[in-house]
């Protein structure tokens, strides 16, 4: 139990005893990597006649508790139980307070599958199920919809778009592909199908997957009241692909989700109404990406981590593009040779060395360290490509900006935020998606 407080494993073990009843033990607890925003605990705990339960300790960060969050969520599980929702038992949750000695948090009984989104993804012996799971999602996504708002107390509602603008703006510098992407949404923003118990993060990797389908829907920290097709286009957005192929999660078609959403609803979805959903998505994690980066001002031991999910953002950028159907950039600027006036090898060189030692040392090590030195040497990577693309890509931008009558990005940003410049103006999305499409060399070449 390396790494763990004594206070809170007496704290746990008393709370534990408590809601259990009899005298518990704690055999193994022990923090799972992932988790910029809380922490995830395993334990294994042992009562005094042999039982043994294997529970989950989910809490919030010392110093940034939340309780009236932790309730929320907790409620959240209760009454998605009630309406059919797969979700673990709760076992113990802290009250308006952060409990001393543990903070905010809630205990949850650990249901079996896998979260891993490249193992759900590859796995063979999971390959019957994943065709499946489109329309086993629709269904559930549908009982989500019908849970009692009144149930669960703290429940934000708010306007989803005037609401991530605002997280936009003190979160970093304004970036064009973002601007355009805002400006998109509010030109064509639907009407709202309705307003419902929303999950606000339904997605591949928070969900626990078995050979006989869902056995778990996780995560429900950014529960609200909104339109329930938030939680389909969210499911849909790019990311959660993980690289394959399939629309839904990397599962499968939009026409299986729409077909056991429907079964269960009543209601078809539709489709260009999702596509808004989908936009507005891949926007809304570009915004966390930059408020994730932003966080590591505050320090703690996932401020790598946080740091590396900013850089993200040039995913989104990418998705965002394809999406307005802007013309993909093939011109990613390729550095010239230039003298090594600071000495060589030259400087992409070193950190790709480094990058090779972190990974070697971390393959030895426990899984946290394992864990963050696969961040630590992604990191590095980037910092390689950076250093190698910067000074052309740097040059080049500052000719085409000037171009178009700007100094800076930024500029050019807010003048799509002003409605000076559109992405219908060719010269102008070529730009943006220039700028986009090498921000993405830099921080994930292999991403598609």
């Amino acid at each position: 139990m390396g790494g763990v407080s004594g206070e809170l494993k007496d704290e746990l073990t008393k709370r534990l005893s408590s809601v259990l009843d009899g005298s518990w033990t704690l055999r193994r607890i022990e923090r799972l990597t992932g988790g910029a925003s809380r922490e995830t605990w395993a334990i294994t705990a042992v009562s005094a006649t042999g039982d043994t339960r294997e529970l989950i300790l989910r809490r919030d960060p010392p110093g940034r508790e939340d309780a009236r969050r932790i309730a929320m969520e907790a409620a959240s599980f209760d009454e998605a139980a009630r309406i059919g929702v797969p979700v673990p038992d709760v076992i113990d949750r802290s009250g308006d307070e952060p409990h001393p000695g543990i903070g905010a948090y809630l205990v949850m009984s650990k249901v079996p599958g896998e979260a891993l989104p490249q193992k759900l993804l590859r796995d063979e012996n999971l390959a019957e199920v994943r065709a499946a799971l489109p329309y086993e999602l629709g269904r559930i996504l549908a009982r989500i919809h019908r849970m009692d708002i009144e149930a669960v107390p703290n429940l934000p509602e708010h306007d989803p778009l005037t609401s991530l603008f605002d997280e936009y703006l003190t979160n970093g510098n304004p970036v064009p592909t973002l601007e355009a992407a805002f400006a998109w949404l509010l030109r064509n923003r639907p009407p709202a199908t309705g307003k419902a118990f929303v999950h606000g993060d339904f997605r591949n990797g928070n969900l626990l997957v078995d050979a006989e389908g869902v056995r778990g829907v996780l995560d429900w920290e950014l529960a609200h009241v909104g339109d329930p097709m938030e939680d389909l286009g969210w499911l849909c957005t790019r990311t959660w692909r993980f690289g394959s192929p399939h629309p839904v999660g990397g599962f499968g078609s939009r026409d299986d989700l729409f077909r056991g959403y429907a079964d269960e609803s009543g209601e078809s979805p539709d489709p260009e109404v999702l596509h808004w959903w989908e936009v507005y998505g891949s926007l809304r994690w570009a915004v966390i990406c930059r408020m994730q980066a932003a966080a590591a001002a505050t320090g703690g031991d996932n401020t790598l981590e946080l740091l590396a999910i900013g850089r993200r953002v040039a995913e989104c950028e990418h998705d965002l593009l394809d999406l307005l159907d802007v013309p993909p950039h093939d011109e990613t600027e390729t550095p010239p040779a230039t003298p090594q006036f600071l000495g060589a090898p030259p400087v992409e060189e070193l950190l790709g060395a480094v990058r090779e030692f972190v990974l070697e040392v971390g393959a030895g090590a426990d899984a946290k360290t394992r864990y963050r030195s696969r961040v630590a040497a992604h990191v590095l990577g980037i910092a390689a490509r950076e250093a190698l693309f910067a000074p052309a890509v740097r040059e080049t931008y500052r000719v085409r900006l000037a171009g178009l009558g700007y100094r800076s990005e930024a500029e050019l940003a807010l003048g799509v935020r002003a409605g000076r410049d559109h992405l219908d103006d060719l010269q102008v999305a070529e730009v943006i998606r220039g700028l986009a499409a090498n921000r993405l060399k830099v921080a994930n070449p292999k991403y598609r």
